[in-house]
């Protein structure tokens, strides 16, 4: 398994209107690299395809002593304390944000010493969030064993599989979930094969008669569908 990280943050922002694009402009050319100083690995940066209003992103952490060291170099240091009023003025609600580990991180994603790319992406990272009851719910079992065969045969290959980090924020100015979840990612070509996943998806009886009834009966609120586009400097792609 990629090693990593084994802490990993799922950050989700909701922004005003039309300042998306101003707040990736923003964040590949400016805080990219001053996270990665501090021992960050920001892996992730994400158009939301099925919201504009949304801007999604990853970053990792070897541990949960350096997310504390790495969080407080940078949001008292001197790139944020320069970029932070515009990157604040773009957003609505910065506070939707999970603190994870690593079930699986296969080799499409990216390593430490991965090069970051300059240049568009036309590729889809699809995946879902899904909301348990606990940790100890047995989920992680029937994932593994029910969904990631179906994921695979009809085109969707989980690239990383990470489950909630139960454990005290221990950066608290940054708020994070309260919830125990189940999130996985998939790498995609492009839109169309995004697509044809979701028509295999649709039409497979083992899913539709099975595996999402005890899906449903499992979590205990709808799945969040993730559709993504990778940013211009995003490693994840």
């Amino acid at each position: 398994m990629n090693d990593c990280c084994s802490v990993i943050d799922l950050r989700q922002y909701t922004l005003h209107s039309g300042a998306r694009d101003t707040l990736i402009e923003l964040f590949d050319a400016e805080l990219v690299e001053g996270q990665e100083a501090t021992g960050m690995h920001i892996a992730g940066q994400f158009r939301d395809l099925d919201n504009p209003d949304r801007f999604v992103w990853i970053r990792g952490f070897r541990d949960l002593p350096a997310r504390a060291d790495a969080l407080k170099a940078f949001y008292y240091g001197p790139v944020w304390r320069t970029h932070a009023a515009a990157a604040n003025a773009t957003m609505v609600d910065s506070d939707n944000a999970l603190l994870l580990k690593p079930l699986t991180l296969g080799a499409g994603y990216p390593s430490l010493d991965s090069v970051r790319p300059d240049a568009p992406a036309g590729s889809v990272i699809g995946g879902a969030v899904y909301h348990r009851g606990s940790a100890d719910d047995g989920f992680v079992a029937f994932f593994t064993d029910q969904i990631v065969p179906v994921l695979a045969e009809t085109g969707a290959e989980p690239v990383a599989v990470l489950e909630s980090l139960v454990a005290e924020n221990n950066f608290p100015a940054l708020p994070l979930r309260d919830e125990v979840v189940l999130v996985w990612l998939a790498r995609f070509a492009d839109d169309a094969a995004y697509a044809e996943h979701r028509r295999r998806l649709d039409a497979s009886p083992g899913w539709q008669q099975h595996v999402l009834p005890e899906l449903v009966s499992r979590t205990v609120r709808p799945s969040q569908e993730l559709r993504l586009r990778p940013t211009t400097r995003s490693q994840f792609r």
